[in-house]
């Protein structure tokens, strides 16, 4: 339908029908930025204690990546499609963690880094620094204590050895393919805080489907691959210079460039272009 009247000139909207037509409009590149930038200057100015307890309840709550998945590997069938379901408990940790604000070293390679690359400044780096390494330290304790508590009594043997299951798929690739794995994971997560500011009621669905193709494709996440492997790890199956070398680190490597040059700085660059345009 022509949204002009037949002289060609526009129709004039009630209040609502704006207030409707503004809300039916997908939100700007730019007011996403704006949200996150926001976000982001809020996540630096939080006090290193509590960017750390936050990052211990999300280590924590990432826990239940492996926890879910592993409940629902060990009561299924061993056949092509079991993957096609027990990769939604995969989802259960970041739910948990998204929906509760807790700190998650992921998200923070985009909404952290975005008043950096607005200010350029060593204020700023120095500040991002110390949240990054905050918050990795403590997601990292998180999971491990998470991990040890797997080792109890708690659970069938089935589901024990669904666990062990798990951290073997995530460590098989070996280090050069976890890398290009954790790119693609960490370009996943950061478009996924990306999309949230404009998501609304669909928030959840957003993070279910952004995280379930994570674990799907089976792309390495520092952290709730950490949970994975360091389950192996407390169980004594490998050596925590094994998980280091042939985990952590290509990981970290591959999340951060994801999550930075992939997203942070293409979609900063966007909107900075499309301003400088505008004040032409």
């Amino acid at each position: 339908m022509p949204d002009t009247q037949e002289d060609g000139k526009p129709f004039q909207l009630t209040e609502e029908e704006e207030r409707r037509a503004e809300e039916a409009t997908s939100m700007a590149a730019v007011v996403v930025h704006e949200a996150l930038r926001k976000e982001g200057e809020s996540e630096l100015a939080r006090p290193t204690s509590a960017l750390a307890w936050s990052g211990l309840a999300a280590g924590l709550s990432m826990g239940f990546t492996l926890f879910a998945e592993g409940l629902l590997q060990a009561h299924l069938p061993d056949l092509p499609w079991r993957p096609l379901i027990t990769k939604f408990g995969y989802t259960i940790g970041f739910l948990i963690v998204i929906l509760g604000r807790q700190q998650l070293f992921t998200e923070n390679t985009l909404t952290v880094i975005l008043p950096l690359l607005s200010r350029r400044d060593s204020t700023t780096l120095a500040n991002v620094a110390r949240l990054w390494s905050v918050v990795l330290v403590a997601n990292l304790i998180g999971v491990w204590l998470f991990t040890l508590a797997l080792r109890g009594p708690a659970f069938e043997p089935q589901v024990l050895d669904s666990f062990r299951q798990i951290g073997r798929e995530a460590m098989a690739p070996g280090p050069l393919v976890i890398f290009f794995k954790a790119i693609f994971g960490g370009w996943l997560i950061a478009l996924m805080v990306w999309l949230l500011p404009g998501s609304e009621s669909s928030r959840l669905p957003t993070i279910i489907i952004i995280t379930y193709l994570v674990g799907l494709g089976k792309m390495a996440h520092v952290i709730g691959g950490s949970a994975e492997t360091l389950y192996l790890a407390t169980t004594g199956e490998i050596g925590y210079v094994d998980y280091l070398l042939n985990f952590f680190i290509p990981t970290l490597g591959g999340n951060i460039i994801g999550g930075v040059a992939l997203v942070a700085a293409l979609n900063h660059a966007q909107v900075v272009a499309g301003k400088r345009k505008e004040h032409r």
